[in-house]
């Protein structure tokens, strides 16, 4: 049976392990380019001590990446409501709440080289809307003009859009909030104007109504 001796070292490189990809995660966020060195300073942890854990700066971009697209599939699973509408509408509001922060590196994970890898990873949220896509298709909330897939595909890179906007511009969480409920129901069809009143006239929708859902979650 293992001693308490032997334990305590697996113990200790899990949390350095997760002290590592917070760090990585913060230190991207302000600088995409930033140094292994710097990402092992900001863990509290020697360059040594990171390269225990990872291999090279890609292979913990992808550990990086791939987590928290993961993270992103998880926190989207619970989403619904019974307006497909609605329901895209909050799942572009939950998606920017909880990438707000680290609108960088997530622009990055979805753009960048290991988009695959995060794509993978991001595989159940897209089955989910896909699945809204075709309800509101069925009861003609969405449009129908285009195929399911090509809607579906339409409204992901409307949020990643949002993503480019908000880095370039600047934009305030309450700003973007905005923006990615109103480009996600652009892409699925809605003029802009039935896309503010939908926003503004449901209280599910409301910043600080999502951001409260993602407090509670975390």
């Amino acid at each position: 049976m293992p001693t308490p001796s032997t334990r305590a070292p697996r113990r200790d490189a899990t949390a350095n392990r997760e002290a590592i990809l917070v760090a990585a995660a913060a230190a991207l966020n302000e600088d995409i380019d930033a140094s292994l060195e710097t990402i092992a300073a900001r863990a509290g942890l020697s360059r040594r001590a990171l390269y225990g854990h990872f291999a090279n700066r890609d292979d913990l971009l992808i550990d990086v990446f791939t987590r928290g697209a993961a993270r992103l599939a998880a926190l989207l699973d619970p989403v619904s409501h019974p307006d497909a509408r609605v329901e895209i509408a909050l799942f572009g509001a939950t998606l920017w709440a909880e990438v707000e922060h680290i609108r960088v590196s997530a622009a990055l994970a979805v753009r960048g080289p290991h988009r695959e890898l995060v794509g993978t990873a991001l595989d159940p949220a897209r089955y989910r809307l896909r699945g809204t896509v075709q309800r509101g298709m069925d009861d003609g909330t969405l449009r129908t003009d285009l195929d399911r897939e090509t809607v579906t595909r339409l409204i992901e890179n409307a949020a990643v859009s949002v993503l480019d906007e908000a880095t370039r511009a600047g934009l305030s969480d309450r700003a973007g909030h905005r923006l990615v409920v109103l480009a996600a129901l652009s892409a699925a069809g809605l003029g802009w104007r039935e896309a503010g009143a939908l926003l503004d006239d449901t209280p599910e929708l409301a910043f600080e109504a999502v951001q409260g859902q993602q407090e509670a979650r975390r």
